[in-house]
């Protein structure tokens, strides 16, 4: 029977060699069929090795999760020689249950587990690494829980002990992967600033303490780190510092997938070596020029990847680890860090106007989710339900992630008055919320306010007041609150009577007065913008210039949105010229015309070219007023023209529409089994973290893009 076993264990792990992994499983099963015949411990054995297979390699979570649970029941009658299979197939339960969204069968499962270490630790049953190791491991995944939910200060303890452990085993990087972890439960959780850039300095301190020939080998970390110190940084609106890190991460993702594709074609290789050395008719001459290149291509793989074990190199292709075994350290896949990072360069170029860099960056990433997503079954007329429970996680991590691309889509269209392209991407948008409704609910308070912008955009104002405001219903967020009643503000004003005046002033003036209360200053300078918007029109003309003068000076030196500083420029070149400086008027406005331009803001330019027409009508200058107004008629011809093809689309009407969007009702059970997994609790702000799962949507609608304050058609003053 021992020959049986370790000959079955052998062509499982050389099936697992060669990715033929439902051979594996074939191997591991065949074994389990010897029944009473198998010794207990060859059983838990096979059956850890079997639940981590399945974990790893297929969606079959019940299987895994049968397996652990009986391999649990024969430990439990277990010497203590039997611990660190103990401890195994807690880990891996724990993982398991956290797959299926069971968290409080996690949570029990873990806290049994640490209890476990606790007893063994007074008992000197395992050595004070591996004890150490396994609660930092088990820590990792009781923060896991308690994120999941809401306790925050719980998770930063959990977190906080396993960096302890990490500290006494002298592990650098053990001890970045938490405080990293801490840094992300911040961000999730943003309360005590000073705490946050405590932690964000203590993981840079962290990073470069790992010596610099060692970084290689801790990409996954690396990648982890810095997409969340970009997302700090874009928190508090240092676009300059976000730039430099995410430069950062693009070459080293493009290093990466080189570096991945030569290791696929040296384990190919090696594949097919190993392959061939299975043959009994080799001639020794032959046999022994294999060894030898088997140990070269080894010795290759060695040296490109770090990693000595030829198992570990397995994972390689697919996953970015964090943190060393029993650790399951994965973040996100890295199919979902490729199109993150891709996300990124959009985030930060598309205010700058690279729009053509931004347009080929959404393309890709757009191209890489739905290849996921068809992956994972998600493909044309499949709806939420139709989901299998174990890609409920990771299909409604890709589809956060689509949501994202195409938002930037329909604002990157709509700053360039591709008003037909942007009413795609937003009917998309709203596509697969209605067919995803659980997973995505945390996106609609985001199809409204781009209907907003959409409906404002195509001269719509009354229809963009009331998405924005029905935005505001959908969120808890007060940041995202205070930008819809800004957008709201703009199109009440774009209205021009004195009731929608009224109306715009009742809903800047609350926000006014806490604008100084945000993380960062994107809401304050778009609340500065319309607040001086409202001085003008009151007639308030010398108090409007001052604090526009204000506005103008943080959107340029700390947002870089040059939209929102062409808009800026515009209503102070139009301020000016009321005052009677032309001089300055002129300059400024010729500053936003360049700007405007640059970003092929009809829109924009046509209000700039008005004013600018009215200026050398003031001061007598006929040829260029002439000139000047043929070039703005022209313009304003190319509005129209786009215009009124989006206006001619079958989906112009249902997008501007005084409806909310309808979704059919899910059964019960299926709302149920949809939100129990942590693909439902995503945050706009940060995808969503493998360690650290997101709390509910309702309570977490902060967004990680920016809105530009669109200003469509003819300013009325």
């Amino acid at each position: 029977m021992e020959a049986v076993v370790e000959g079955l264990w052998s062509l499982a792990e050389e099936a697992e060699l060669c990715r033929d992994y439902g051979a594996a499983v074939k191997c591991l099963e065949s074994l389990l069929q010897c029944g009473a015949s198998l010794l207990p411990l060859v059983e838990i054995r096979t059956r850890l090795r079997l639940a981590h297979l399945l974990l790893s390699r297929s969606h079959n979570l019940n299987h895994a999760k049968a397996h652990l649970e009986r391999a649990l029941l024969l430990l439990s009658s277990g010497r203590s020689a039997a611990l660190h299979l103990k401890l195994s197939a807690h880990s891996l339960l724990a993982r398991c249950y956290h797959l299926v969204g069971a968290i409080p069968p996690q949570k029990h499962i873990i806290l049994r587990a640490l209890d476990l270490l606790s007893s063994s630790a007074a008992g000197g049953s395992l050595p004070p690494a591996a004890t150490l190791l396994w609660s930092a491991n088990f820590h990792s995944h009781l923060a896991s829980t308690l994120v999941i939910d809401g306790d925050y200060p719980g998770a930063l303890s959990a977190l906080s002990s396993g960096f302890t452990a990490a500290a006494e085993l002298r592990s650098t990087e053990l001890q970045l992967f938490f405080a990293a972890s801490a840094l992300h439960v911040h961000l999730l959780h943003w309360e005590d600033p000073p705490s946050v850039e405590a932690t964000v300095r203590r993981c840079l301190e962290l990073w470069e303490s790992i010596p610099f020939d060692q970084r290689q080998h801790y990409i996954g970390l690396f990648f982890y780190n810095e997409l969340l110190q970009t997302f700090y940084l874009l928190r508090i609106c240092d676009y300059k510092g976000a730039a430099q890190h995410v430069e950062k991460l693009d070459a080293a993702m493009k290093s990466e997938q080189q570096k991945v594709q030569h290791v696929k074609e040296l384990i190919a290789e090696l594949n097919s070596v190993n392959r061939s050395l299975f043959h009994s008719n080799l001639q020794r001459r032959d046999r022994l020029s294999l060894y030898e290149k088997q140990g070269q291509l080894q010795e290759q793989l060695r040296m490109a990847t770090g990693v000595d074990s030829t198992n570990k190199l397995l994972d390689l292709d697919d996953k970015l680890l964090l943190a060393p075994p029993p650790m399951d350290g994965e973040w996100l896949p890295r199919g979902a860090v490729s199109a993150l990072v891709d996300l990124m360069v959009v985030m930060l170029g598309r205010p700058k106007g690279v729009f053509k860099e931004c347009g080929r960056r959404i393309q890709s990433g757009l191209q890489l989710i739905y290849e996921e997503l068809a992956k994972l079954g998600v493909v044309d007329g499949r709806r939420e339900v139709d989901l299998q429970h174990s890609a409920i996680w990771m299909a409604g991590l890709y589809l956060m992630l689509l949501m994202q691309f195409l938002e930037n889509k329909v604002a990157v269209e709509l700053t360039r008055s591709e008003f037909v392209e942007a009413q795609e991407a937003l009917v998309q948008m709203k596509d697969w919320f209605v067919r995803f409704p659980t997973i995505l609910q945390g996106c609609e308070s985001t199809i409204e306010m781009l209907r907003g912008q959409y409906a404002h955009s195509v001269g719509c104002f009354h229809e963009a007041a009331f998405h924005f405001i029905e935005a505001t219903k959908l969120t808890e967020s007060k940041s995202v609150q205070s930008m819809c009643h800004v957008y709201a503000a703009v199109s009440y004003i774009c209205i021009g009577d004195a009731e929608s005046s009224s109306k715009a002033l009742d809903l800047v003036g609350p926000v006014f007065r806490i604008m100084d209360s945000f993380v960062g200053v994107r809401e304050k300078t778009c609340i500065i913008f319309v607040y001086g918007l409202l001085l003008m029109r009151q007639h308030n003309l010398q108090e409007a210039r001052i604090r526009l003068a204000s506005g103008l000076k943080i959107a340029h030196q700390q947002l870089g949105n040059i939209q929102l500083v062409s808009q800026y420029l515009t209503i102070l070149g139009t301020l000016a010229l009321q005052l009677h400086d032309t001089g300055q008027a002129r300059e400024i406005l010729k500053s936003s015309l360049t700007l405007a331009k640059t970003l092929y803001d009809i829109p924009t330019q046509i209000w700039v070219l008005s004013v600018l027409t009215a200026l050398y009508r003031e001061i007598g200058e006929r040829g260029n007023e002439m000139e000047n107004s043929e070039y703005e008629r022209k313009k304003e011809d190319d509005l129209q023209k786009r215009l009124s093809e989006a206006h001619s689309r079958i989906h112009h009407l249902e997008l501007i529409e005084k409806v909310m969007v309808k979704v059919q009702p899910l059964h019960e059970v299926a709302i149920r089994r949809a939100i129990a997994g942590p693909s439902a609790k995503v945050d706009l702000d940060i995808p969503e973290s493998v360690g650290l799962p997101f709390p509910q949507p309702s309570a977490s609608a902060s967004r990680l893009g920016e809105f530009d304050l669109v200003r469509r058609g003819k300013m009325k003053m």
